[in-house]
């Protein structure tokens, strides 16, 4: 199915070359994963099988023909009988999952009849049955996914190319993918696919062509991803300052919970003993002031007299003398001499002086 002999690859203004001296053969009906750090030339021998690129040295052989040797105006006939799959999905965002898949069977001149039979056919094999009308937006990553799958495998090619597909998926769904991918080998396909995804070459165990710097350095059957030290790895990074404090105070919290749970409980703090009691101040009882005599009215000779009626002898007890103001005294005094202002000594010094 397919070939490389001596294939070597240089791109413009580049001083190494993409591929060197590549050698393998894909028998028809295998999967193949094409693993290796980036830059190590696996996206190149895709560009090279699909015809999107020419080898600088060497051969490439494709269903029995040099790609090489191909006309601009025999690729697409050529592309008919292999399917691409791509890490960024390419669908046309203005046309439904139908018409999107439909595109790739209407670009080669096929018929309405073959495309209304082959283009559910291709959707219920990926799992989008029931979900033709709908636009790209209106679905999720893996099931974009699950459309451009359908979309390379509408035409019945006889090999898929998959560059990265599972790239920009969650877990889960480039699980799916992986299965769906597997389902369309079992039916006859042979599947091409470069990937980074170390788990899912190790758990599948197919064929695995290994690159390193364009040179092919491994080519192993039922083996794993491999060296995967050349694979991006996430590793923490010191926490300081009030984080690093904040997670010291939750590690001993934590401590603290699996001591309590598993009986080690911390002995409690010495109770604190109440203050002694002080001795008790008396305060010197107050005086209580009586309510203050009425007051009569007392006639005499030389007018009417203002006097208290009984005796107040106070808080003490003693006897205070009543207080006598003769009001005949008060009738011969003039109006200034009432309000204080009558004629003073002139020794006297006041604010009406």
């Amino acid at each position: 199915m397919i070939r490389f002999e001596k294939v070597s690859k240089k791109y413009r203004g580049t001083s190494k070359p993409a591929l060197s001296d590549v050698e393998f053969d894909v028998q028809r009906g295998e999967f193949v994963f094409l693993v290796g750090a980036s830059g190590s030339g696996k996206s190149s021998c895709l560009r090279l099988i699909l015809r999107e690129d020419t080898a600088s040295d060497g051969r490439v052989v494709v269903l029995g023909r040099d790609v090489r040797g191909l006309s601009t105006r025999k690729v697409p006939y050529f592309r008919r009988h292999i399917g691409s799959v791509f890490q960024d999905f390419r669908l046309l965002p203005n046309k439904t999952v139908f018409q999107n898949v439909a595109f790739s069977l209407q670009v080669i001149g096929s018929s309405r009849a073959f495309i209304q039979q082959s283009v559910p056919e291709a959707l219920a094999l990926v799992g989008l049955a029931g979900k033709e009308k709908r636009l790209p937006h209106e679905l999720s990553g893996g099931e974009q996914q699950r459309v451009a799958i359908a979309r390379a495998i509408v035409n019945r090619p006889q090999i898929l190319l998959a560059d990265e597909p599972t790239g920009n998926l969650d877990p889960g769904t480039s699980i799916d993918i992986m299965q769906l991918l597997a389902r369309i080998n079992a039916g006859g396909t042979t599947v091409v696919m470069a990937t980074h995804e170390a788990g899912f070459v190790d758990q599948m165990q197919r064929r695995v062509i290994e690159l390193r710097g364009g040179v092919v350095v491994r080519d192993e059957r039922h083996g794993g991803y491999g060296d995967t030290s050349g694979l991006p790895v996430l590793t923490p990074e010191t926490v300081k300052g009030a984080a690093a404090t904040a997670a010291l105070t939750a590690v001993l919290e934590l401590q603290k919970q699996i001591a309590h749970d598993s009986g080690a409980v911390e002995p409690l703090p010495e109770p604190i003993a109440p203050p002694a009691p002080q001795p008790e101040t008396v305060l010197p009882a107050v005086p209580v002031v009586d309510d203050p005599p009425p007051v009569t009215e007392v006639q005499t000779d030389a007018g009417t007299r203002v006097a208290a009626s009984e005796p107040d002898t106070g808080t003490r007890g003693i006897p205070i003398a009543p207080a006598e103001i003769d009001l005949g005294e008060i009738d011969g005094l003039g109006a200034a001499d009432r309000l204080g202002l009558g004629r003073r000594d002139d020794d006297e010094v006041g604010p009406t002086a």
